[in-house]
């Protein structure tokens, strides 16, 4: 379970002139009770918002994601080209890191100490506040390699 309540994001949104609207409750909900290693693109939340019966728009959808990602609770991800996709921001040490196949997309999250340490020193010496640190890696599985063997 993340560590971002109800209350510690209504809390950080009236901090920042912001508030805590049913729908974006909702989403926050959302993200919370992904099963892990689970993203979701704003399509995705909005076909599963619609599937349960909640009335959000798209446009709603996208404005909240980016929101929440900009306020480190959500982390935006680029697993596809042009598709971004979003996960609930865990604090350490379950920060992970994703590997992803450029042609079939399969996606494997794993963890590294040493890139988080890089973030950490690098983000302390210039005097910044870190709110992510994420390294995505794009490769060919080898499912795909043995397809892109000739026969």
């Amino acid at each position: 379970m993340s560590f971002y309540t109800a209350s510690s994001l209504k809390a950080e949104l009236n901090e920042r002139g912001w508030r805590l609207t049913p729908q974006r409750e909702t989403i926050l909900q959302v993200f919370q009770n992904l099963p892990k290693g689970e993203h979701l693109s704003a399509e995705d939340l909005y076909e599963l918002l619609k599937e349960e019966g909640e009335a959000i728009s798209l446009s709603t959808i996208y404005r909240t994601v980016k929101l929440m990602a900009r306020m480190g609770i959500l982390r935006e991800l680029e697993l596809a080209e042009g598709h971004k996709h979003y996960e609930i921001n865990q604090p350490y040490p379950h920060h992970h890191h994703h590997l992803i196949c450029v042609r079939c997309n399969k996606t494997i999250e794993f963890k590294s100490d040493s890139i988080l340490k890089v973030g950490i020193k690098t983000t302390t010496k210039e005097g910044y506040h870190l709110l992510d640190c994420q390294l995505t890696i794009h490769a060919v599985c080898p499912t795909c390699q043995r397809a892109l063997l000739p026969v």
